[in-house]
């Protein structure tokens, strides 16, 4: 089975520091469980640089620390990663905690405060609004 990740948990430096967030739980749960990784990062699909300024969601609207509005390239990138999704019929996917792009169960609030609410990023939510499965790391058997 081919599941859609996000590419930051693969290890490919497309974390918004410029680094990634290897999980290798993740790694030995796909090859025990032999599925096929889809990597995909919906900021940089979405056109936005590696590195770059942090964001957030804050009032449906996914902000930059320094206040400057990235949500069209947010949406842009999720809209292009649902393609993907869609061309490689992916019925599961496994996305980087609380990301504005990849949050499936919590997001931070939009304050840059480091509070988490419950809520889904902007990719998270369009995957599910699709029927598409989407868990953390965290989540995995």
């Amino acid at each position: 089975m081919k599941v859609l990740v996000s590419a930051c948990l693969l290890g490919e430096n497309c974390k918004y520091s410029g680094g990634n967030n290897l999980c290798p739980r993740l790694l030995d749960w796909l090859a025990r469980e032999g599925h096929e990784a889809v990597p995909v990062c919906p900021e940089q699909l979405g056109g936005l640089p590696t590195p770059r300024t942090p964001a957030e969601i804050a009032d449906g609207v996914v902000m930059t620390r320094d206040g400057k509005s990235v949500d069209r390239e947010f949406r842009q990138g999720a809209a292009l990663a649902l393609e993907i999704a869609g061309r490689e019929e992916i019925g599961l996917a496994v996305l980087q905690p609380r990301s504005p792009s990849c949050g499936a169960k919590q997001v931070y609030d939009g304050t840059f405060t480091g509070r988490k609410v419950p809520g889904t990023g902007i990719f998270a939510g369009l995957l599910a609004e699709n029927g598409i499965r989407t868990l953390e790391p965290e989540d995995l058997p």
